[in-house]
């Protein structure tokens, strides 16, 4: 039953504090599980790795000398502008500098023309400015890769910014670097979940950005990415929706030619960058749905809906909290302002402001106005403190092309272990015909080839069982090969839809079956919870794609409620299911709301947590046998 009472406002506010404490720790916590370096703060890093060389001080003579085998280093500026006599191949210098700084950008960067590494000015004139352009064209071809020009300072032209900043003198820009993907295998994937309250007009925005075109302000927009009659009929997403955006090498949008909609395919195939949107539901009805699409989508970014009209009411908090918790990065747009009188839209951005600044979500919000405060805010976006919001209208269509610009320069964001142990997640089924059984997901480590044997489970009874996969698609388009962190889906030969559901994993087969449990234990967190929660409370849990009862068997004190860290057993209430130390955990019943993070897989009811506490009555399930 879902607790009736109402918390006080210190327990609240105790709550929100803990929350964005808890949310960093489950971060470094998760960062053990995947065992691997974490990315640079900017994900546009421009610094370089250097070594110290030996010291040999006797050779000192040589570099007075100009005898050196070692060549002097050669400046940017230099390199841009192709004036070094000492390179001459100063061309294949540049195009290096730019491949590293691609490779540290996942495929694109941003490029300071005109700047320095630290950010002092070159002092290009308007001639040198566009001879470096060119000659970075030039290097970029070769890699290759196309460059656009996002912004410009003392440059003039269409993308012409007013200098704000009096320290940087002379011509300067930015200049977007992307690569060109030969195939889909190489092409850049961020997955965004798009959230909000009920009539926030989440799939109308995804509608106007994905389709193009204007809505006509009754849902005209919408209806192509309903999945449902029902849904069509009453206007309301009840299901996870998909959607993709792509962007080409040169940072134009892939969208519809000569009036005609493009197919998954099409997009796919001539895309460098596909952004994926999950449309999630809004309903309170629906909660659990969009519960599960927010952590079994393994989203980078969540965008966050909210009407000018009606404010962050109803499930915006709700969604907003769930995106805090599972520490993603959260930009917010405001829609409907064509219609919202001034004051009531004032009135939303202080709310908004106000929730923001909170001590539950500890975040800066940055007001986007215009293209220099769009491309500033989306490099500097993988910092989670700041929270860029803009306002928009999907009928008159204002501000969409800050948002679409957005988008496009987003830099990708997340750790995934290519080089560990294949592990997927089954978000999905499906039974295609001709096909057989098809599973979706999002590969959480290593990396996966068609032909490969591998094992799906745990089924009920905990076993896993032996297949092969027949052949992988991403974004409906037949590849060889699937790596870490990309979503895909996979033919299953030989295995009824009946027999995967989601939750599961496909791992690679291995001589020993991996080990599956009923019982483990988390460090949880108690978001809000009106009494206090002990053994034998039941809630329902999502790890990952796995949603599933738990029942409460153990805590390391008496009780726990709202604000309080603890140690908690757990124990799946229908089967056991394959989890991970480092895991992040969500759990929910009625207002309760807790998160937690796996700390160990097994429980032992002869070492309880609380030795203190006497045992109850229950008894643990014996461990299942595995075979």
């Amino acid at each position: 039953m879902p607790a009736t009472g109402k918390l006080s406002h210190e327990e609240r506010k105790r709550g929100e504090v803990a929350l964005s404490e808890f949310a960093e720790y489950a971060e470094k916590q998760q960062a053990h599980r995947s065992a691997q370096v974490a990315p640079s703060d900017s994900g546009y890093s421009t610094a370089s790795v250097s070594r110290d060389p030996e010291d040999h001080a006797e050779l000192d003579i040589l570099d007075q000398l100009e005898l050196s085998d070692t060549p002097q280093p050669v400046g940017l500026k230099e390199l841009l502008l192709g004036t070094s006599d000492a390179i001459e191949d100063s061309l294949q210098m540049l195009a290096g500098t730019l491949q590293t700084r691609i490779d540290e950008g996942h495929g694109e960067t941003i490029f300071d023309l005109g700047l320095e590494d630290g950010g002092e000015s070159m002092g290009f004139d308007l001639d040198q400015w566009k001879t470096a352009l060119q000659r970075l064209r030039e290097a970029a071809e070769t890699i290759p890769a196309h460059c656009r020009v996002l912004l410009t300072y003392n440059v003039g032209g269409p993308e012409e910014s007013p200098v704000t900043n009096d320290r940087v003198q002379g011509a300067w820009g930015k200049v977007l670097v992307r690569h060109h993907a030969d195939n889909v295998e190489e092409m850049a994937e961020l997955r965004i979940a798009v959230v909000g309250n009920v009539d926030a007009g989440k799939s109308t925005m995804l509608g106007v950005l994905v389709k193009g075109g204007l809505d006509d302000g009754r849902g005209r927009a919408r209806v192509n990415l309903f999945r449902h009659k029902h849904e069509i009929e009453s206007g309301r997403t009840s299901s996870v929706g998909l959607e993709i955006m792509g962007f080409d090498s040169r940072g134009e949008i892939v969208g519809n030619s000569q009036g005609r909609k493009m197919s998954w395919e099409d997009i796919g195939k001539r895309s460098a960058k596909v952004i994926s949107f999950s449309d999630l539901a809004g309903h309170e009805r629906y909660l659990r749905t969009t519960v599960f699409g927010m952590l079994s989508s393994s989203p980078n970014y969540c965008l966050l809906m909210v009407a000018a009209n009606n404010g962050l009411i109803g499930m915006s908090k709700e969604h907003l909290g769930i995106a805090l918790a599972l520490n993603v990065p959260v930009m917010v747009i405001v829609t409907k302002i064509d219609i919202c009188p001034p004051h009531i839209l004032q009135e939303t951005l202080s709310q908004l402001t106000k929730i923001l600044k909170s001590p539950g979500a500890r975040k800066i919000p940055i007001f986007v106005k215009d293209m220099e405060e769009t491309i500033n805010t989306a490099t500097q976006f993988v910092s989670q403190r700041i929270c860029p919001i803009f306002q928009v209208s999907n009928v008159t269509g204002e501000n969409l092309d800050l948002v679409r610009t957005f988008l496009n320069i987003l830099p990708p964001r997340g750790q995934y272990d290519a080089a560990g142990a294949f592990e997927f997640l089954i978000n999905d089924t499906f039974s295609v015909p001709h096909v057989g059984t098809v599973v979706s997901g999002v590969v959480k480590s290593g990396v996966i080839h068609a032909g490969d044997s591998v094992i799906v489970g745990p089924d009920s009874l905990g076993q896993f069982t032996t297949t092969v996969i027949k052949s992988i698609e991403r974004k409906r388009i037949q590849v060889n090969a699937c790596f870490a962190g990309q979503s895909g889906s996979f033919a299953l030969k030989r295995v009824r839809r009946k027999e995967v559901r989601k939750g599961m994993v496909v791992l690679k087969k291995m001589d020993e079956p991996p080990k599956v449990y009923r019982e483990f234990v988390a460090e949880v967190l108690i978001l809000s919870h009106a009494t206090t929660i002990k053994p034998k409370y039941q809630a329902m849990l999502h790890v990952g794609a796995v949603s599933q009862t738990c029942s409460v068997i153990g805590i390391d004190r008496p009780f726990i409620r709202t604000g309080d860290r603890a140690l908690v057993a757990f124990r799946f209430v229908q089967r056991p299911e394959f989890l991970a130390p480092g895991d992040r955990v969500l759990f929910r019943e009625g207002k309760t709301k807790g998160l937690g993070i796996v700390k160990s897989i097994g429980y032992d009811p002869a070492q309880p947590l609380n030795p203190n506490l006497k045992e109850g009555a229950s008894t643990p399930t014996p461990t299942i046998p595995q075979g």
